[in-house]
């Protein structure tokens, strides 16, 4: 039997990803790594870093002409998710649109995200 595809971890939009090539450009760096961590007001952040390397179990993603990583611990609560940039007159960054967060502060900083279950399954 066949396996059926893996699900993308996290798409990038354009804006998303004209803007990871600007910033890996600048710093020299070798990685853009996306992970979430426990904290703020609604449970977790999501986090980005720079990374000289994966480490060894980052998932790697490639996604409209740029490579990114992604936390393992992360997989589960990223999975599905779309990566933008926005800019306004008040602010530019990233802004993650995932399937699985369920609630967010006030400010937006803080998010509540369920791990993602394959019904499937």
């Amino acid at each position: 039997m066949a396996r059926r595809p893996r699900p993308k971890i996290v798409t990038l939009t354009d804006a998303a990803a004209n803007q990871v090539k600007r910033i890996m450009s600048d710093k020299g760096a070798g990685f853009l790594r996306v992970g979430v961590k426990n904290g703020g007001c609604a449970g977790m952040e999501y986090v980005m870093d720079y990374a000289e390397s994966p480490e060894m179990l980052d998932e790697r993603v490639e996604d409209n002409g740029v490579e990114i990583v992604v936390d393992a611990k992360a997989v589960l609560f990223l999975l599905g998710s779309q990566i933008d940039y926005e800019i306004s007159p008040l602010h530019s960054k990233f802004v993650f649109k995932n399937p699985n967060q369920t609630d967010a502060c006030g400010c937006g900083e803080s998010v509540t995200i369920t791990p993602f279950e394959d019904a499937a399954e």
